[in-house]
């Protein structure tokens, strides 16, 4: 038996059986490993491959073969997990070809172990080259969304639905990039209609309230005060002062598309 290159506690696996404890944990920790990938958190993909590590160690060569074909599926299924985060499909196939002809010629665990990390980390520098070029266009199209339906009852998970992420990632991508939460953005997005119903119109404030997506008016205004730091009132006066424009004004259109 190879000596471990990591610090992790032996595993007890039945002798004859040790594919099925080991393959019992791959089930059991793929949610989190998967959800690592998604959020490009190499440090925390490493801590479920060093725990799976441990118990082909204690398995031993003599299941090598089987311990690949459970190591090829976990490799396929985060290599889909990849994709799902962002890289480009035809480069996750070309990975999966060189993993496959890899692993055919590996003949002893610490070679496998060293096979599998060397995998994991090519998936994650696809899923960085792609995020590069690809997170600022997604969260334009998002930050567009979310200004052209500020008005409706909009969810994470709709927005997420329409720019095909997950909405965990796309929860991450946001406040990554924006430094605020989907909820936040929406907020925002819904106070700037609102700032053009109460410039452009003489529509009532519990009417732009509803039509910006707010539950009503005093909500409204408590969100409004938070950011423009004065009323929506307030601000109606002011900005009109300034433009010299009455509430009559033929400038001001009643009902904007």
């Amino acid at each position: 038996m190879s000596k471990p290159l990591n610090d992790f506690p032996s595993v007890e696996l039945d002798p004859d059986r040790p594919y099925d404890r080991i393959r019992e944990l791959y089930l059991y920790e793929e949610p989190a490993l998967l959800a690592s990938i998604h959020r490009g958190d190499r440090r925390e993909a490493t801590r479920i491959i060093n725990l799976l590590l441990v118990h082909i160690y204690s398995a031993g060569e003599e299941h090598s073969e089987l311990l690949k074909s459970l190591l090829l599926e976990l490799v396929v299924m985060m290599s889909r997990a990849a994709v799902e985060a962002g890289a480009p499909q035809a480069e996750l196939l070309g990975l999966r070809f060189q993993n496959l002809t890899e692993l055919a010629g590996i003949a002893d665990d610490e070679r496998l172990a060293a096979w599998l990390r060397d995998s994991v980390l090519r998936i994650f520098d696809a899923v960085e080259r792609c995020q590069r070029f690809e997170v600022p266009l997604l969260v334009t199209r998002v930050l567009k969304c979310l200004r052209e339906r500020a008005g409706e009852p909009l969810t994470r998970e709709q927005v997420a639905r329409s720019v095909a992420v997950s909405p965990g990632h796309l929860a991450h991508i946001l406040k990554a990039r924006t430094g605020r939460t989907f909820t936040e953005l929406l907020r925002e997005a819904r106070v700037e209609r609102a700032c053009s119903l109460l410039a452009e119109t003489d529509l009532p404030i519990a009417a732009i309230a509803a039509d910006c997506g707010f539950c009503d008016q005093s909500y409204m205004s408590n969100v409004f005060q938070n950011l423009k730091k004065t009323t929506p009132k307030n601000y109606r006066t002011t900005f009109r002062d300034k433009r010299g424009l009455q509430p009559q004004d033929p400038k001001i259109q009643k009902n904007p598309r």
